[in-house]
């Protein structure tokens, strides 16, 4: 109950700091608790965390602006780094249990889940690589033949970034490297890092300390696997297709929308440029439900959207509009049809509920 308490107090002053944009007393914040014996291990992940989570909260209920969201999180950023490096005695008394590598998915730039798993890392022990956001592929394999770590833990927000996590899951393991998969992109359950073939999934930085703890078996040195072979559903190239004909689904769908609203006619060149990248992105999320064959990844992003545009009271019908122009361009596509039947059902009967993704602004 103690620990609670103050936890539950320094949260409060770190919120007040980082919502007013006090950097030095978000850090003093937490520096006062840590000297009033609040362990690191709980500043990390029972105070920060959490304020980090009501930064994304605040800015979904359009009770934070974009500029400053991103300065809430690069003053939680800087109270990391300051947890991050005790005095040099501290760090010489500190085992380490063997070496791993932390990185985000290629184009996964939400990088502060994954420093927080690399601070709780280190803290129990590990010398951990920490590669930070949007990782290229090959790059990080380069990485590892020159490091050969015991483990990669791969961290993905947005599910968009699933196929890119695939191709990464599957490279590590061909040159012997074990994939600890994490994050919200890999779905409820890690349901999605299964289903890419990562070899273990953890829900939270503690689950991921306790999963190295027990030891990751390293795979023989293969091949790479082709997605196929993980994902037999692939073989009926909708995934494929829809991916190549983006440009032209995106540029149909706008042509398409301005016939049927005419107010569109009028937008300026920031609204429709907006436009046209909120119809991408609906399509990014349609393409990564046909990847992974799971109509909750449209459905969960559609949704979302729809409370994030009821929030900003934004009317939101040119949502169902949209979906039914873009059915209209890919008749013979049946698992695509379905999916997009699927969510004009969820924009039908939605409920508020959390679910990564970028909003729309139409």
């Amino acid at each position: 109950m103690i620990h609670r308490a103050k936890a539950d107090e320094c949260r409060d002053r770190l919120w007040e700091a980082v919502a007013a944009g006090d950097e030095y007393h978000a850090v003093d914040a937490v520096r006062e608790a840590l000297a009033d014996g609040l362990d690191e291990e709980a500043l990390l992940l029972d105070v920060i965390a959490p304020v980090q989570e009501k930064v994304g909260t605040e800015w979904a209920a359009d009770r934070l602006t974009v500029a400053r969201e991103h300065a809430a999180t690069a003053i939680n950023e800087r109270v990391v780094a300051a947890l991050a490096h005790p005095p040099r005695a501290e760090r010489a008394g500190r085992t380490v249990r063997g070496r791993v590598t932390v990185a985000c998915v290629d184009g996964e730039w939400h990088a502060f889940p994954a420093r927080l798993v690399t601070e709780i890392l280190r803290l129990r022990g590990w010398q951990v690589d920490h590669l930070g956001a949007q990782t290229p592929t090959p790059h990080l394999i380069a990485h590892l033949h020159h490091t050969d770590p015991q483990a990669v833990l791969l961290s993905g927000s947005l599910p968009t970034h699933l196929p890119a996590a695939h191709t990464a899951i599957t490279a590590c393991q061909a040159v012997g490297v074990p994939v600890l998969a994490g994050g919200r992109a890999f779905g409820p359950g890690g349901r999605h890092a299964r289903a890419l073939g990562a070899d273990r999934w953890a829900a939270d930085a503690r689950g991921a300390a306790d999963v190295l703890a027990g030891g990751l078996p390293r795979p023989a040195p293969t091949a790479v696997r082709q997605a196929v072979d993980d994902l037999p559903h692939l073989a009926d190239q909708e995934y494929t297709m829809v991916v190549h004909s983006r440009g032209r689904l995106v540029k149909q769908t706008l042509t398409d929308l301005e016939d049927r609203f005419p107010a569109v006619r009028a937008y300026t060149d920031a609204q429709r440029e907006r436009t046209a990248e909120d119809v991408a992105h609906i399509v990014d999320f349609l393409a990564t439900a046909l990847y992974v064959d799971d109509p909750t990844v449209f459905t969960a992003f559609l949704t979302w959207t729809a409370d994030i545009l009821r929030a900003r009271g934004v009317p939101a019908h040119s949502l169902p509009a949209g979906l039914d122009v873009l059915a209209g361009h890919v008749r013979d596509f049946p698992r695509t049809l379905g999916l997009l039947r699927e969510g004009s059902r969820a924009l039908r009967t939605r409920s508020t509920g959390p679910a990564p993704g970028p909003g729309i602004r139409v």
